[in-house]
């Protein structure tokens, strides 16, 4: 089969189409055949092994442990394990899979759900990586209530675009951040008001969050501090940085320090891949309360444009492969 691999860390130079053995699937594993798979900022730094705690957590200390990049995912059941009971070959299905930007992939039983029936294999190939992180830092970690003031910094991003979406399906009213260019497209989801950064600052003192969602950019955390309520919440879920050893997370680092100490409650968090929240996220879809924002489509073969096109920060919503 066809896929994208690299044998070193580095840029997307890095990257080659090349001829590889079909994944073997183990028997709680289901063995795809990819038709779409998502791009985002977690592909680019396992390409680029940074910061440097990423090889350290098990992903290969001087080399990739697994060659082929990828995880979003949307396609075809094409097999299955001995002990899988949910899936069937022929299911059309979405989740998690272990190297997406490949024809097959191998992926969990418990990190797939049907697709929702109202989206294409682009569209469900976008959602899983980006829709857990609006969901769960909104409802797990900010826990978001209706009426709240909401600001998302970074709200035409990956991330973004399904948080504007998710905090007003909880009840908020929602302010979304981002550039001139986009402004009609964060409207365009349910924001209640949309701050333009290169005209207005959010935290000039005009207006005070109890939540504030940070998913783009790099705002300083007493600026991001000053947005938000004395007892208000800050998750951190976004922003990145040239530093090799923390890469953007000394804002959270520094956060998570300093919350005991505030009426402010300052954090951060990880996504957590699970086949539950799969399920809200395709409930949702299905209600017409969220839909996927789809930027453009890269064929497998360009995989290495699709990264550099996200890593230039222009993206409206995500960026998908198609297989």
């Amino acid at each position: 089969m066809r896929a994208i691999v690299r044998d070193r860390y580095g840029p997307a130079d890095v990257l080659e189409l090349r001829d590889v053995d079909r994944p073997v699937v183990g028997d709680d594993e289901v063995l795809l055949r990819v038709r779409a798979a998502g791009v985002d900022q977690g592909v680019w730094h396992l390409m680029a092994g940074l910061p440097y705690p990423i090889r350290l957590a098990g992903y290969g200390l001087r080399a990739p442990k697994n060659p082929v990049l990828g995880a979003d995912v949307a396609g075809v059941v094409e097999a299955i394990g001995s002990g899988v009971t949910s899936f069937q070959p022929g299911d059309e299905v979405f989740g998690i899979a272990k190297g997406s930007y490949a024809e097959y992939a191998r992926a969990s039983e418990d990190r797939l759900a049907p697709k929702p029936a109202n989206l294409t294999f682009e569209q469900a190939a976008v959602v899983a990586i980006s829709g857990f992180t609006a969901l769960q830092g909104l409802r797990d970690r900010a826990k978001v209530r209706p009426d709240q003031k909401v600001l998302i910094v970074g709200a035409s991003g990956g991330v973004g675009t399904y948080a504007v979406q998710v905090a007003k399906v909880f009840g908020a009213h929602v302010t979304g951040v981002c550039s001139t260019v986009k402004v009609d497209l964060v409207r365009s989801l349910g924001a209640d008001h949309v701050i333009d950064y290169t005209r207005e600052d959010f935290a000039d003192g005009q207006q005070r969050y109890e939540v504030i969602l940070d998913v783009g950019g790099n705002a300083s955390l007493s600026r991001l501090r000053r947005a938000l309520t004395p007892k208000g919440t800050l998750v951190i879920a976004g922003g990145e940085t040239d530093g090799r050893w923390l890469g953007g997370t000394d804002r959270q680092l520094r956060a998570l320090v300093l919350s005991p100490f505030v009426g402010q409650k300052l954090g951060t968090f990880v996504s957590r891949e699970n086949h539950g929240d799969l399920i809200v996220l395709k409930e949702l879809i299905e209600a017409g309360k969220i839909t996927p924002v789809v930027d453009r489509a890269y064929p497998l073969s360009d995989v290495p444009d699709a990264i550099r096109y996200l890593r230039e920060g222009c993206a409206r919503g995500k960026v998908v492969i198609t297989a």
